[in-house]
């Protein structure tokens, strides 16, 4: 009888351990990082879009946070998700180039690479990528499915994502063949509100690197209706990239984004039904500047808004971009942070958030105490740092309220610094290099620390 009663209190004590457990595991956040591609910091009617409106997005402002002093990991694609996915910034990241490979992909990420995927897939989060990749063609070490993620959706390859309307689209590893007239970004949201709701019991990353508004002007018709009747003077222009062509991309563009708005308004619907909502980050951004390709118009727009530059460029316009947060009774509603932060801070900001120890080695930190409203307790960046190896190369820091530029660095390793303070000059019109040698000094001194020679991207 004692022997029973004895084991009856350890099947008891092992129960209530158990349910604790599972209750503990269970309350773990799910993160969601939305990252639309090439949408400028003017593109949302949140932040000063005056030719269309944003409202899903702008929920997540109004319901949130809105980082004012946010920035990508590069000016264009590869690199800026390669800082995003391993935390280092492109002085030291493995891949800082859009650097092709055939038949299929980008140069891949290496073995040795750690991605947020895999941190948080090894702590018992399920992990789904849908849209754009760009670091390692399938089946090679650099394929999402090989760097932490469980699920795959999408473009494999970014000149693949050239055309909304491919031949095929991944699944996993595995071409899954279209008939060159099914709009992707429909298909990959589908797949990925699904993938949300088979894991609505958590925890869970949805990493959702969407397509829109890249390249071509693609759109549903019934999106652009709308403004074509709004800009009618454009409709004899033909917008040119990939797949069709395209009349009047000025409406197109608008209803790109409008339906980019619309899906997000889905998703935030979805994580109300399934009763997620308080226990889900959801953030917001884009992985560089505006592009002016495929007969869109950033001047039209003021996509960039009050910055100089578009994609390709390390001045404002091709780096500062929209970052919303929203976390239901964590995040306060309608907050502001002024926190300078970057890509490679989402690595340390998803451990954190997550309750796992950051790993050494990387250049990211954790803005979980903005978001939180606990600015007292935020580490800050001494200084933020960008490397470019297309247009002549390029490399830029901001410390503080100066910003230092330099271009044209394949042909002169000695580029003079352009700098600009940001405080009263947001548009880096006037260069005061010449009247601050000593900030240029320094500046030069942070160059030469940040930057690590690739034998894969060659500045010179």
């Amino acid at each position: 009888m004692q022997k029973n009663r004895l084991l009856l209190r350890k099947s008891l004590v092992l129960a209530i351990f158990l349910v604790i457990a599972s209750v503990s595991y269970a309350a773990k956040p799910n993160i969601i990082y939305i990252m639309a591609d090439d949408l400028g910091y003017g593109d949302l009617s949140c932040l000063g879009q005056e030719k269309f409106v944003t409202p899903n997005i702008d929920r997540l402002a109004k319901e949130g946070m809105t980082m004012t002093n946010h920035y990508s990991g590069s000016t264009v694609c590869a690199p800026s998700r390669c800082v995003l996915m391993t935390g280092q910034h492109t002085g030291h990241c493995y891949i800082r180039g859009n650097k092709e490979q055939r038949p299929v992909g980008q140069h891949p990420l290496a073995a040795g690479e750690v991605t947020v995927a895999e941190l948080l897939k090894k702590d018992g989060y399920a992990t789904g990528c849908f849209g754009k990749w760009g670091l390692g063609p399938p089946k090679t070490e650099g394929d999402p499915i090989k760097q932490g993620f469980d699920r795959f959706f999408g473009y494999n390859c970014q000149r693949n994502a050239h055309t909304f309307y491919p031949k095929y689209l991944f699944d996993q590893d595995e071409k899954l063949p279209l008939d060159g007239k099914t709009y992707s970004h429909t298909l990959i949201m589908e797949e990925a509100l699904k993938w949300v709701k088979e894991n609505k019991d958590g925890p869970f990353f949805c990493y959702l690197p969407v397509t829109i508004p890249h390249a071509a002007m693609h759109v549903p018709e019934k999106y652009a209706a709308p403004f074509r009747k709004k800009f009618p003077e454009f409709e004899d222009k033909i917008g040119r990239y990939s797949g069709p062509t395209v009349k009047n991309p000025i409406a197109c563009f608008a209803g790109m984004v409008t339906l980019l708005d619309e899906d997000i308004g889905r998703l935030m619907a979805l994580l109300k039904e399934l009763k997620i909502d308080d226990n889900t980050l959801v953030l917001f951004t884009s992985d560089n500047g505006p592009h002016s390709e495929g007969g869109h118009n950033p001047k039209f727009f003021n996509s960039n808004g009050p910055f100089r530059g578009i994609k390709r460029d390390l001045y404002e316009g091709g780096i500062h971009v929209p970052f919303l947060a929203r976390w239901p009774g964590k995040i306060a509603p309608n907050s502001k942070s002024d926190l300078h932060a970057c890509f490679y801070d989402f690595l340390p900001t998803a451990c954190e958030v997550a309750g796992i120890k950051v790993p050494s080695g990387i250049d990211g930190i954790s803005y979980l105490p903005a978001l939180l409203g606990k600015e007292k307790e935020q580490k800050k960046h001494e200084y933020l740092y960008w490397e470019f190896y297309e247009g002549g190369g390029k490399s830029a820091i901001r410390k503080g309220n100066w910003k230092a530029v330099r271009v044209g660095l394949k042909k002169n390793p000695d580029a003079p610094v352009q700098l600009f303070d940001l405080s009263k000059d947001i548009e880096e019109t006037k260069d005061l290099a010449k009247d601050n040698p000593e900030i240029v000094e320094e500046m030069l001194k942070i160059f030469k620390k940040e930057h690590t020679p690739s034998e894969i991207f060659k500045m010179n």
